[in-house]
């Protein structure tokens, strides 16, 4: 068990009336519990909030007027990892839970099939199993070089691969669409981590549909995985 302080703090200047959904808080999983939170707006607006129970996301909305706006979030949350089993195996597309089965998709910036072909030339001679997962996640540690603004928001993986760069995102993208390429279940998943010390920082890695569960992979090999607040 670890347990992470985790701080957000959004300032906006907002221009004409405008309607936000945030997706900031800790997420309900299984993994992690929510020892302490608080989540504060200024000015006070009146706040609506509901969760994905699938996922465990929260997501807060709100209408701001024109003027300062100030979003703080802080949370105490305890992580509980759960042990990784070197022999876990792939699932059988056939045997893929239905809620599981779109994370197999190619999606706007994970388009794996645009990119079977090199997936398959790549890892498709290997096991199956979690040490397929594990090289596809080398592969683009050591593929892309890390290079901070070199992507923007709207950077596929197919491009991330064609500059050879990217950041946190752009890793995560690549290797959810090669795995996807492989008939993996894969999603990206978001939230607070520490890296060498405090304060901590937004991260995203992916994580693979395995035997039954979700295992996280962080291809960028910047942070613990065992230690991300899950947010999305």
């Amino acid at each position: 068990m670890h347990l992470s302080t985790v701080e957000a703090i959004l300032e906006y200047q907002v221009r004409t009336p405008s309607h936000f959904r945030f997706l900031l808080e800790a997420a309900h999983w299984p993994t992690q519990r929510i020892v302490s939170e608080q989540l504060s707006v200024w000015p006070p607006v009146e706040l609506r909030t509901f969760e994905d129970r699938t996922s465990g996301n929260r997501h807060v909305r709100l209408d701001a007027a024109p003027g300062s706006l100030l979003v703080r979030y802080k949370a105490d949350v305890e992580v509980h990892a759960l042990p990784v089993d070197d022999s876990l195996q792939e699932v059988p597309v056939s045997q893929v839970p239905d809620a599981v089965l779109p994370y197999l998709l190619p999606s706007r910036y994970c388009e794996s099939d645009v990119l079977s072909a090199f997936s398959r030339a790549k890892f498709g001679h290997m096991p199956p199993g979690i040490g397929r997962v594990r090289a596809v996640a080398d592969w683009v540690r050591h593929g892309l070089a890390y290079r901070a603004g070199s992507t923007g928001s709207t950077t596929t993986a197919r491009q991330a691969l064609e500059q050879g760069a990217g950041v946190c995102r752009d890793f995560a993208h690549v290797g959810i669409a090669l795995c996807r390429a492989l008939n993996i279940p894969a999603r990206l998943v978001a939230g607070y981590v520490f890296f060498d010390e405090p304060p901590q920082d937004f991260h995203a890695i992916f994580e693979a549909w395995l035997y039954g569960r979700w295992v996280l992979f962080d291809p960028t090999r910047m942070a613990p995985v065992e230690r991300l607040v899950r947010v999305g």
